[in-house]
């Protein structure tokens, strides 16, 4: 199985194309991401979306806006309530964590394998195969 992220930018106008994916895609999607960090002083977050594999094909994408939104709990804004509201009409709960941002890594696929390595061990994703 191949799992990757594909990121859309950092959810500005792009949240609106991860929401779209989302919708379009309600009988793949397996959760809605929340990854929040603090990135040269300031708290912001992560939003992603996982569906499930392609059958056939065994490719799992993780669509990503990275590090662009405001944290929530720090500092409330429309771009996560617009994210919790999509969630919330899929039936799906946003699954929260913490993370290192992506600047302590050499390279951004460096920082995505590092995500895919958090969710394999938390079983948000399966295990390579």
């Amino acid at each position: 199985m191949i799992q990757r992220f594909i990121e859309l930018g950092e959810g500005y106008s792009d949240l609106y194309e991860l929401l779209e994916i989302a919708k379009a895609n309600q009988h793949r999607l397996q959760h809605f991401m929340a990854f929040h960090t603090n990135k040269e002083d300031r708290d912001v977050t992560s939003l992603a979306i996982v569906l499930s594999p392609t059958n056939p094909g065994d490719f799992q994408p993780l669509y990503i806006c990275r590090e662009g939104i405001p944290n929530p709990h720090t500092t409330p804004n429309k771009r996560f309530d617009l994210f919790a509201k999509t969630a919330k009409s899929q039936q799906k709960d946003i699954m929260e964590l913490t993370v290192k941002p992506s600047s302590q890594f050499a390279e951004k696929e460096l920082y995505f394998q590092h995500l895919i390595g958090i969710l394999r061990m938390n079983r948000y994703i399966p295990p390579m195969k």
